[in-house]
């Protein structure tokens, strides 16, 4: 969401002679104005060009280490999404085969998870991972209720347990739906939550607990089979049966073709529901997300909507309705185009550039948090003899175009400021050495400093990391 604070000016939108194809000296006379519509139309050269200039100051989506959103696809994705950018995913009679895509993907998905019965998953694509994590924790506080009704109506409040590095989408679900967060602060060299800390944050009140398959702090996955391990012990001893969702908007697109002996998901009994981004590591643009429950039974039934749907109802479980479907077209292309063979080459050509990118930089002098070999993403900071700071480090690549966020971490190590890069499809390991080398030609000019600029009055922008 964007607030227009207008100041009263009136600034135009210049307008160059070369863009007025056919009347050069009208096209400069009728600049448009910028916070409100012109008078008139536009004609649609001029209206592409004055937009297509200003968008040169966004940043180079390749060069944005922040991000784990896809930047790159291929040709072919982009015509089939061309081809499907007016349909409205909502309409399920209208566009039926784009319906049966989105059925197929979740089925993949349900398989790719090891639902105990992929036929009878429920699931449905969402406009990215925070929509999904919205209708994971819903349902979540659904059963919650059903179970404890009288104490819910007696004022009894839902807590959900997480560690303090889940991403903002779940503040807002508790903000949203009125559930308390139980967010475990970091501690030492841990960084995320761990199956003590969960259980220890649980009472009768608690929804569920959510483990995060990659952080997006540091790119480590949570140990979600000995929470659930530690569940299992707490319900045995008091009776308390607290289900786990598993937010893996990114690892659950890289660990099961990666990491095939990890046990994180629905082999799990506990685990209730998985939510990923299809537009992160599902190697598709934004913005499609998917959410999935291991049975009818976790997902309350009055949760669930019917659209009609080639003459018969089809169930649909999601807080928007009208949007494009374009991007499960695409999504469905990448699992068809890949498969498992082609989705493991693609994760461990980027987990390799990850790990080789993560070792030249220790090399450097930093001091690794993560190696990136988990999520293809690493953290780093600077040692502390160092005359520079991560905020440092990050405006000077700046400079050369590199997008690579510092930030701060949470409570309780905000003593703690890192760097971190994400690896995506497209990032390789030419683009890794030209990084490499940029940073290698700063190290003389930092180690040059006085000090750090923010204890000289630079402020320390900290950069978007989500």
């Amino acid at each position: 969401m964007a607030l227009h604070q207008g100041d009263g000016s009136e600034r135009r939108l210049s307008v160059s002679p070369l863009h007025g194809l056919i009347d050069p000296v009208g096209s400069m006379s009728a600049a448009p104005p910028v916070h409100k519509l012109a008078d008139g139309p536009v004609m649609p050269p001029v209206a592409y060009q004055l937009i297509h200039d200003e968008l040169m100051l966004d940043g180079n989506a390749k060069l944005n280490l922040a991000t784990f959103v896809t930047t790159q696809m291929d040709e072919y994705a982009d015509r089939l999404m061309a081809e499907c950018r007016d349909k409205n995913m909502i309409d399920k009679d209208e566009y039926p085969q784009t319906a049966e895509l989105e059925r197929r993907c979740v089925a993949i998905l349900a398989d790719l998870w090891h639902a105990p019965d992929p036929d009878g998953a429920v699931g449905c694509s969402t406009t990215g991972s925070s929509e999904a994590c919205m209708l994971a924790g819903l349902a979540l506080k659904r059963r919650w209720m059903r179970r404890n009704a009288d104490r819910y109506a007696a004022g009894a409040r839902p807590n959900l347990v997480m560690g303090i590095n889940v991403q903002v989408c779940w503040d807002k679900f508790c903000n949203f739906w009125e559930v308390e967060p139980r967010l475990v602060p970091m501690s030492g060299e841990r960084y995320h939550l761990d199956a003590e800390q969960a259980v220890a944050y649980c009472d009768e009140n608690t929804i569920g607990v959510v483990g995060i398959l990659g952080s997006t702090f540091d790119g480590s996955f949570e140990p979600v089979a000995e929470i659930c391990a530690a569940l299992d012990d707490l319900q045995q001893r008091t009776g308390l049966d607290i289900p786990v969702h598993v937010d893996g908007a990114s690892g659950a697109m890289v660990a099961p073709f990666l990491d095939r002996e990890l046990i994180w998901d629905f082999r799990l009994p506990r685990v209730a529901s998985i939510n990923t981004s299809g537009h992160k590591f599902g190697l598709v643009y934004p913005g499609v997300g998917w959410a999935l429950w291991r049975d009818k039974e976790a997902l309350p039934e009055e949760l669930v909507f019917k659209v009609n749907y080639l003459g018969g109802d089809m169930p649909t479980f999601a807080l928007n309705f009208s949007r494009p479907g374009a991007e499960v077209v695409a999504q469905y292309y990448a699992f068809l185009r890949l498969g498992q063979e082609g989705f493991r080459m693609v994760q461990q050509a980027c987990r390799d550039v990850a790990t080789y990118l993560a070792g030249e930089v220790e090399r450097l002098g930093f001091r690794l948090l993560t190696r990136g070999d988990q999520l293809p993403v690493f953290a780093f900071t600077t040692n502390r003899e160092e005359p520079f700071d991560v905020f440092d480090v990050s405006r000077r690549l700046s400079e050369r175009g590199w997008q690579v966020p510092a930030y701060t971490f949470p409570s309780d190590r905000t003593d703690l400021s890192v760097l971190r890069v994400v690896c995506r499809n497209g990032f390789s390991r030419d683009l890794a050495d030209l990084l490499l080398a940029d940073l290698t030609r700063l190290m003389p000019e930092l180690r040059n400093q006085p000090a750090p600029l923010s204890t000289l009055g630079v402020e320390a922008r900290s950069a978007f990391h989500h």
